[in-house]
């Protein structure tokens, strides 16, 4: 365990070697991480989860999509034990592995099975704070599965690698269409984590209506139809 860690976690340490052994003891078998994840598990995975916290208000409501072996929703909810949190996750067995993991941390954060864009999941959460998602799709599809969880001037925070700044160059259209603003990259950890995590962060704005994306047609001087 990093040093680095007591400073991260804080009085949630306990609870994050906790969940560190669960997915050590667990999660290859259970198909939750590769082989070779479980030897990299504090710096790969619950820091470079956690240390996202810096960029997450106090108290927000947030929801972590594709949550999977609960990354980065379980590092973060160990860190800032002020946050609502809710995991979403569409396969059985990872929600059934998220909802152990929550019962035996008695983390106060809610699992729900589904996809984001799906209208019951949506309805369900309703209008959040911030939406994090870490290793789910490019950066189009996401926003246009995360934006509209979010309240107006919501933050996305999109865990991504060395190639953030290619993806949000390739996907600014989808985004804005989404109800995107402008896209920005951010590091998170620095000084705390070996290489720090990059998060890209998507405002929500009020998005464009259909009426906006038109053009209005010019009507003076125009022929008649002909009747019949």
């Amino acid at each position: 365990m990093p040093g680095s860690a007591a400073e991260v976690f804080g009085a949630g340490l306990p609870d994050a070697e906790r969940f560190a052994a669960l997915l050590e003891r667990h999660g290859v078998e259970r198909g939750l991480i590769g082989p070779r994840e479980v030897d990299r598990l504090w710096e790969r995975h619950l820091l470079n989860s956690a240390v996202i916290g810096e960029c997450v208000p106090k108290g927000a409501r947030v929801v972590d999509v594709g949550s999977g072996a609960g990354l980065p929703g379980i590092p973060l909810a160990i860190a800032r034990a002020d946050l609502e949190l809710t995991l979403v996750e569409p396969m059985a067995r990872r929600v059934e592995w998220l909802t152990e993991v929550v019962d035996e941390l008695d983390l106060d954060v809610r699992v729900i099975r589904g996809r984001a864009e799906e209208r019951a999941v949506r309805a369900e959460v309703g209008e959040v704070d911030v939406v994090t998602a870490r290793a789910v799709a490019p950066l189009a599809r996401l926003a246009g599965w995360c934006l509209p969880l979010l309240r107006e001037g919501g933050m996305m925070l999109a865990l991504k690698g060395a190639s953030a700044r290619d993806e949000i160059a390739r996907d600014a259209t989808a985004v804005a269409r989404a109800g995107g603003g402008e896209a920005k990259v951010s590091e998170c950890g620095v000084g705390l984590v070996e290489v720090p995590t990059t998060v890209v962060i998507v405002e929500r704005i009020r998005p464009r209506t259909p009426a906006q994306g038109k053009r209005r047609r010019n009507t003076v001087g125009a022929r008649p139809k002909r009747a019949g």
